[in-house]
């Protein structure tokens, strides 16, 4: 750093906080460390007692907090990402649309072990809304080697880029209700509101609900119907228990369809089912979904509804972050529920 005349400072970089005290009224930070030094300034600075101030002398190889934190923002944004002008050296990024965020988590490991390189996200694979912020990026030091800008850009280049939104896709979708006690109206149906509300979010087409008896081959022959339909997603909800009179899992399994799990490492939702029927995805919802506001079907769902195929390993892994603390006021997917 060097001592300079104020007048002689515009354009430079300001390298410690100048401090502003107003008897009785105020004291901070008039100027921060990292300011660079505008025209407008110069009388403040005279104002404040300073006509000599120590700035930054930049060397060459050398880039800037500000701009450093624009660069790595605008190599590491991909699909539907944007990003804002740095303040306080740091550039946050935003979601353009309403959708599901994915995280190339490997190559994110390997920026973030650079010395002196800061990413931080919201968790992949969680539905975020148009303008939702969902990280930062920004430089450790006021002046960082460009030579490590270079190297994250080099490693983007060869692996692609690090953050994506994925828009929803526009679905068919159907609800298959299962119980002898709603199908004789013995009791309502509490499962098709919630399943129905859940399914506007995503704009989905609804095919409608049918409600069927304790019968397998009834309960088969309705998923057919749907599939016929041209339903990309049919839920089905009602005998999801181990109980020996409970249908919906062997109906779904003897209609032919891949079964990608029966019973995931998650609570609420250890019973869940998921199964492939050609290009129809069927869902066998248990009963947590009635009484919880969020569960696995909340997990998987934006991805379904981005056009994602799922595999036995997308389930097992979330078993770590898949307890749920039922806390009184929900935060998901502001919180780490099956990351």
């Amino acid at each position: 750093m060097k001592k300079i005349a104020v007048e002689k400072a515009v354009g430079t970089i300001l390298c410690h906080d100048i401090t502003q005290i107003i008897p009785g009224q105020f004291k901070g930070r008039a100027f921060k460390k990292g300011h660079i030094i505008q025209g407008e300034d110069i009388e403040k600075f005279l104002e404040l007692g300073k006509e000599q101030i120590y700035v930054w002398e930049p060397k060459a190889g050398e880039i800037h907090e500000n701009e450093a934190a624009l660069r790595i923002a605008g190599t590491i944004a991909g699909e539907n990402i944007i990003y804002d002008e740095p303040i306080e050296g740091k550039s946050t990024l935003k979601s353009k649309v309403k959708g599901v965020l994915k995280i190339e988590s490997s190559l994110l490991k390997d920026i973030n072990s650079i010395e002196n390189i800061s990413i931080a996200s919201l968790p992949g694979n969680f539905k975020v809304e148009e303008g939702q912020k969902i990280g930062g990026a920004r430089v450790i030091p006021l002046f960082i080697k460009e030579e490590k800008l270079k190297k994250i850009e080099n490693l983007c280049l060869k692996r692609g880029k690090v953050l994506a939104v994925k828009n929803y896709k526009k679905m068919k979708a159907a609800i298959i209700t299962n119980g002898n006690e709603i199908y004789k109206n013995r009791i309502q149906d509490k499962f098709g509101p919630i399943m129905k509300e859940k399914l506007n979010y995503f704009r989905a087409e609804y095919l409608g609900q049918t409600i069927c008896p304790d019968d397998l081959e009834e309960i088969k022959k309705v998923i057919f119907h749907y599939q016929g339909k041209g339903a990309d997603l049919i839920i089905l909800t009602g005998g999801m228990s181990v109980d020996p009179d409970d249908l919906t899992p062997g109906a779904i399994r003897n209609s032919g369809a891949k079964v990608v799990t029966y019973g995931v490492p998650v609570q609420p939702g250890n019973m869940f089912m998921m199964a492939y029927l050609k290009d129809t995805v069927l869902l066998g919802i248990p009963g947590c979904a009635m009484y919880y506001k969020t569960t696995i079907l909340d997990v998987v769902l934006p991805r379904i509804f981005i056009g994602e195929i799922l595999t036995k390993e997308d389930f097992v892994i979330m078993g770590e972050g898949g307890f749920c603390l039922n806390c009184e006021v929900c935060r998901y997917p502001n919180c780490f529920f099956c990351r």
